[in-house]
């Protein structure tokens, strides 16, 4: 029994040495990427505008892509390298836990349940609700909704902001963004709604559609680093203004979205 109870305590002792030599080692993602000269982003694949897989040339492709490359050289120097991995909404968080990628952005907003688990930059995208209509449509901005019919996304903060600022509105929910554009096209409500960088890729790819009202809500997205990568975010954020000031930053977000109807750069690109 003395034997058994000296190695159940052994086993004990030596989990919590393991244990406290893996705090100690926790990693530093700066340094690392000094060394490799290069940064792991986790990206969108699926959403234009921001991230999309091309078929033409097997890359992903988009404004945070674009912007993820020019951070990377940035902070490592002009012969640095962007390497890229997809990621989903339930996929983003656990990888950066993990260490398989070194940052993510990804259209992820910032929030204090987020705020728990990773650490955020400054916003680089001024992301809020706003609503997509067609072109010969009277409705404006979200009040005009009273009355109307909605259309929204399962599960979105949507359909609960279109509740709080348009309370006499009808609100029809879908499972997906496709879904509820073809409802909208069909006719069954009058407008749809959800960040307006999602509005506006959909308004790309359709003609007779605009935004209208400019954003009713405010859910900025920001990048996101593990918990203790206080040197890495430094260097992020120190690079974001970077190219806010040398004009590389406002390049790129012309380049993806100028010339969409209803779409203000200006207020996107404000903090």
């Amino acid at each position: 029994m003395k034997k058994k109870r000296f190695f159940s305590l052994l086993l004990i002792l030596l989990t919590v040495l393991s244990l406290t030599a893996c705090q100690k080692k926790q990693r530093n993602v700066y340094q690392e990427a000094k060394k490799s000269n290069s940064i792991m982003w986790g990206v969108k694949a699926d959403t234009r505008l921001f991230g999309l897989m091309s078929i033409k040339t097997g890359k992903i492709e988009g404004f945070e892509v674009d912007l993820a490359t020019a951070l990377t050289k940035k902070i490592l120097g002009k012969n640095a390298k962007a390497e890229f991995t997809q990621t989903t909404a339930k996929t983003k968080i656990p990888l950066l836990k993990n260490g398989n990628i070194d940052a993510v952005l990804a259209a992820m907003t910032i929030t204090k349940a987020r705020k728990k688990q990773v650490d955020f930059s400054k916003p680089y995208f001024n992301a809020g609700q706003s609503l997509l209509v067609a072109d010969n449509s009277k409705i404006t901005n979200i009040k005009d909704l009273n009355g109307k019919t909605a259309l929204a996304v399962k599960g979105t903060t949507a359909v609960d902001n279109v509740k709080k600022f348009a309370p006499d509105a009808k609100v029809l929910e879908f499972d997906d963004y496709g879904q509820a554009f073809t409802a909208l096209k069909a006719g069954q409500g009058q407008a749809m709604t959800t960040d307006n960088g999602l509005l506006a890729g959909i308004a790309t790819e359709n003609k007779g559609f605009k935004l209208v009202g400019g954003t009713y809500t405010s859910e900025p997205y920001g990048i996101a680093v593990n918990k203790g990568q206080g040197e890495f975010l430094k260097k992020i954020n120190q690079a974001l203004d970077e190219l806010k000031a040398d004009g590389t930053y406002h390049k790129i977000m012309k380049k993806w979205f100028s010339d969409i109807p209803g779409f203000d750069i200006k207020e996107a690109e404000l903090e």
